[in-house]
């Protein structure tokens, strides 16, 4: 059996993030023990299968108990510089967002707890999924204990919360990089230095829980549209919305249908009203993974249509752009962040710029035209999926950074919270 990890994320079960779920599966089949430690645990109307028996296993971090107190109170005598020097410097550091400040004030203690944890059930490293908050956790327990960790960066945990990035992603033992372009963004804003860090590991998905569609499009037969993402700004569903309005001033005969719950649900409704698609357009809300996949199976095509907010929030590679991809079904996607390493031009599918409804309404009558075309791009898009982004082929490499950059257990007894692996070694001599 091979070391324990322990898996940090913002919030557990969440439903757009089944990437983490699903790599999580496919890393103890690799032989590594997971323990899981959310910062938040949620408590969603649907909840996926896969998710279930993770439930009962999932470490529960109050941010204010007992137990916390005991620990932080335990942590701070036996070596109240370091504990008070730690906690200046995460006040310090994150200054410059008072927002982003008052979360990391809140989790310290809650580090502290978690900290003890896994000493006590023997985590030998943290991975930890956004360089946000969890990475900020992960930092605060291996500048505790010595525990080495590594980060998985996405999209708005780079774009928008950037307080602290250069010191957590600095001591990371490795960092993996979910496209191209956002190992380049990183070179670009925290120093070209960062990159021999950074490996690029695509998100992936398993291609045979999506069914290949042959499903052509008939004359004169209703175009089946499909969109998957939360309800939020940067998912950018208003846009698709205009865009419906246009295809059927176009006398497109179409069925738009997007997936997903969130906060602009009630002013997506009224936008839909406004327009008079209540008939065309619906929102399906949250669906699981399998009923994600038998929606698939019945459209003719699939649409991103992602923005960058004010904020500079945007998607990484969104990973229902692969599931719609290895359903063989043509998608429409904005040219944005790492779209087009999935998303090629001409050659996987169709790229708009962001925020055009034109544009987008424009590349969607396209598919409707000329389908035949746009299916020979799905298939296309099917087998960089195969290549690129497959869940086994890329846990296989991420394992591979585990093997390289996690420590082999050499003692049995346990560190004191405030004593590193270093001078544990240095005590048994």
């Amino acid at each position: 059996m091979k070391p324990k990890i322990a898996y940090v994320m913002s919030r557990f079960p969440h439903l757009p993030e089944t990437f983490i779920l699903r790599e999580m599966n496919a890393i103890e089949r690799h032989g590594w023990q997971v323990a899981l430690y959310p910062l938040v645990r949620q408590s969603p109307a649907v909840v996926h299968a896969e998710a279930r028996p993770w439930l009962a296993r999932m470490r529960h971090l109050p941010f204010v108990s007992r137990a916390v107190l005991a620990a932080n109170g335990r942590s701070f005598l036996q070596n109240p510089f370091r504990y008070l020097s730690l906690a200046a410097r995460v006040i310090w550091e994150n200054l410059s967002d008072l927002k982003f400040l008052s979360r990391a004030i809140a989790l310290f203690p809650q580090a502290i707890y978690a900290a003890r944890l896994m000493q006590q059930e023997g985590v030998t490293h943290i991975h930890a999924h956004y360089a946000s908050h969890p990475a900020l956790f992960a930092w605060i327990i291996h500048q505790l204990t010595g525990i080495s960790y590594s980060v998985t960066v996405h999209a708005h945990d780079i774009f928008v919360k950037k307080v602290m990035l250069p010191t957590k992603l600095g001591d990371a033992a490795f960092i993996v990089a979910i496209s191209e372009y956002n190992r380049e963004y990183l070179a670009q804003l925290i120093g070209p230095s960062i990159r021999a860090k950074i490996e690029v590991i695509h998100c992936g998905i398993n291609p045979q829980n999506y069914v290949p569609s042959d499903k052509y499009l008939q004359e004169g037969e209703r175009l089946e549209i499909i969109s998957i993402g939360s309800l939020q700004p940067y998912k950018g569903q208003r846009f698709l919305i205009k865009a419906c309005a246009s295809l059927r001033e176009r006398h497109i005969p179409f069925r738009c249908r997007i997936i997903g719950s969130g906060e602009l649900r009630t002013d997506l409704e009224q936008m839909i009203r406004a327009t008079n698609l209540d008939t065309q357009v619906e929102l399906l809300g949250s669906k699981t993974q399998r009923e994600v996949a038998d929606l698939l199976t019945g459209a003719h095509c699939y649409v991103q249509p992602s923005v960058i907010t004010r904020a500079g929030k945007m998607e990484g590679i969104p990973v229902s752009l692969m599931e719609a991809l290895a359903g063989r079904l043509p998608v429409v996607a904005t040219a944005l962040s790492g779209i087009p390493e999935l998303v090629r031009p001409n050659e996987t599918g169709y790229l708009v710029p962001a925020a055009d409804a034109a544009a987008l309404a424009e590349a969607i009558a396209g598919v409707y035209a000329r389908y035949g075309e746009a299916k020979r791009l799905a298939e296309n898009g099917r087998q960089l999926v195969l290549r690129e982004f497959e869940l086994r082929a890329n846990v296989d490499q991420l394992s591979r950074l585990f093997d390289r950059f996690i420590p082999q257990p050499t003692v049995s007894v346990q560190p004191s919270l405030c004593i590193t692996n270093a001078r544990l070694r240095q005590k048994t001599r």
